[in-house]
């Protein structure tokens, strides 16, 4: 197994404009993410958590400072690689899920393969694998508003992974879900970390659900405040009352 980080950003800053007035979302992230790291962003809202998972599965691009993925500066990389990329070795999840509703969560999981433009037959084998391995099989050919949210999510989850992606990216991915289906959703995207070995980074706005991630992010007002669990003893607090 390589020994170079999946991840690497030195001093990465990212702005936007509102009106006349200029948002500095990063201020200056450094950060090393080893390939198989399940990790959590948190932090209060426009602490800039959108915008570094944004940066890290290479939907954005730094306005200043670098990210190398794999070992490659991706600001080498044009459109066609980086979207390559994206198709290949990146699994996205987000909070609305995306599911296509007139689709079955067959059909659903199967669209990146076909993006690839695999075979029908492999195409059809791994996204029912997907779903299986989500423990969804018996609702292969169920449509979204056939199911409840925490289905569609695993629905989510399973395309995403369907790619065999090296990076896990998941936006947010219990926000619309009751608190026990958020943990089991975690504890599930946990699971599929530990068998595959994808690394995984999602974001979260619930401290609950950090006391089951080994690696903690908090960013405050565009900074890493705190990385790793012994910084955040609150977060000791939550797993010693659980």
């Amino acid at each position: 197994m390589s020994t170079t980080p999946l991840l690497a950003l030195t001093g990465v800053e990212r702005s936007f404009a509102l009106g006349e007035t200029r948002i500095h979302a990063l201020r200056g992230i450094d950060l090393t993410v080893q390939r198989g790291e399940f990790m959590a962003i948190w932090g209060p809202s426009g602490s800039g958590k959108s915008t570094l998972l944004n940066l890290l599965g290479l939907i954005d691009t730094a306005d200043k400072g670098r990210l190398m993925f794999d070992g490659q500066d991706v600001a080498s990389l044009s459109d066609n690689a980086l979207s390559d990329t994206r198709n290949h070795r990146i699994g996205f999840v987000f909070q609305s899920f995306n599911l296509i509703p007139v689709l079955t969560a067959l059909d659903n999981v199967a669209l990146p393969l076909q993006v690839q433009n695999r075979p029908a037959a492999e195409v059809r084998q791994r996204a029912a694998e997907g779903l299986e391995r989500v423990g969804l099989g018996q609702f292969m050919h169920h449509r979204p508003d056939r199911m409840s949210g925490g289905q569609r999510q695993r629905v989510a989850i399973a395309r995403a992974l369907v790619i065999n992606p090296s990076l896990l990216i998941a936006d947010e991915p219990t926000a619309n879900l009751d608190s026990q289906t958020s943990r089991e959703v975690i504890d599930l995207i946990e699971k599929l970390n530990q068998e595959t070995g994808v690394t995984c980074i999602f974001t979260t706005h619930d401290p609950r659900l950090l006391a089951r991630v080994p690696r903690q992010l908090k960013l405050q007002d565009g900074l890493i405040s705190a990385d790793s669990y012994e910084d955040l003893p609150q977060v000791a607090t939550t797993k010693a009352a659980a």
